[in-house]
């Protein structure tokens, strides 16, 4: 029988659980949660952004620079962390700033552990839109990353580029290397895999995580536990051949089109002929007047239509020949 827990044994274990749980949380922060990615407010134009040394619409510098690494805006240590001396004095603005950034352009305080550490561990070091290819220099927003496939969004493309990363590239739910069903879809290549094609000799599974995908090593997730849509084409498949005839090419589409637009502008321009001379014939007759009216009458003065409605039915006779 295993000895029964104390109750400090039990608070021991608990508070071990609790700071590995801490420390695993610190590796993985939000990318929209990171002190470089926080949301800024310049201090002149009043312009939202992202946190940067200078402001990327006026190029002003801020009054109290936010540090990349910690987020802290004043330095009120007094060990010996600090690279210049403050002893008994709290530092802010500029006299807190120890360098700037090369990948997120935000400043950096001039605490040892930060100077040394940013520059490694910077979230934004190859933050590149995958939409618009833009850098964080290019573009005065925020960055964001895709919940699916995990790549780096600039403020301007982040609900188009989720709105539409669940599409896959084939125009089915099968493996790519055979003919079954493909359980895991990695969200990147837009593909998905069967359980045996979906194991990697060059990417290995961790434990506990879907396995990783066999050509970019993203990991991939269940296809049931995703809404994924397959790509459609509109005019049914797509051949891709400029030269291709018949109704699978999209050329003959194309060029039928042209022509039936161009056959419905020559009909409306006939139209638009005949409507105009009916309108010349309308005038003559307005001017001929009562010439016309005559004529009119001379002609339906010996027409016999019988017996009718009008004529009284039983008053009309016929005359005989």
């Amino acid at each position: 029988m295993p000895k029964k827990k104390t109750g400090a044994r039990k608070k021991a274990e608990n508070r071990r659980e609790r700071e590995k749980q801490i420390r695993a949380s610190r590796a993985n922060i939000d990318l929209a949660k990171h002190p470089c990615n926080a949301s800024m407010e310049c201090d002149k134009c009043q312009r939202r952004q992202k946190n940067r040394a200078f402001c990327y619409f006026c190029n002003s510098v801020q009054k109290l620079p936010i540090c990349a690494q910690c987020g802290k805006t004043k330095c009120m240590m007094k060990s010996s962390d600090c690279v210049i001396k403050h002893a008994g004095v709290y530092s802010t603005g500029l006299a807190m700033v120890g360098a700037i950034c090369d990948f997120c352009e935000a400043w950096v305080c001039h605490g040892r552990k930060c100077l040394s550490t940013h520059a490694c561990v910077c979230p934004l070091a190859d933050a590149e839109c995958i939409e618009c290819e833009r850098s964080v220099w290019d573009h005065g927003g925020r960055i964001f990353a895709c919940s699916f496939c995990h790549n780096f969004l600039c403020e301007d493309d982040q609900f188009e580029h989720q709105a539409s990363c669940q599409v896959l590239e084939a125009e089915t739910f099968k493996c790519v290397s055979c003919n079954r069903l493909g359980q895991h879809s990695c969200l990147r290549c837009k593909a998905c895999f069967c359980d045996d094609h979906v194991r990697s000799k060059v990417f290995k599974q961790e434990k506990g995580k879907e396995p990783p995908c066999p050509k970019c090593g993203h990991e991939t997730q269940q296809t049931k536990d995703l809404s994924m849509s397959t790509r459609s084409l509109k005019f049914g498949r797509q051949t891709g051949g400029e030269d291709a005839d018949g109704a699978s090419g999209y050329d003959a589409y194309w060029k039928n089109l042209s022509s039936s637009k161009a056959g419905d502008a020559g009909d409306r321009e006939d139209e638009y002929d005949e409507y105009e001379a009916e309108e010349d014939d309308e005038d003559d007759n307005e001017e001929g007047g009562k010439d016309s009216d005559t004529e009119t009458t001379d002609v339906f003065s010996n027409l016999n239509l019988g017996r009718t409605y009008a004529s009284g039915y039983a008053h009309y006779e016929e005359p005989e020949d």
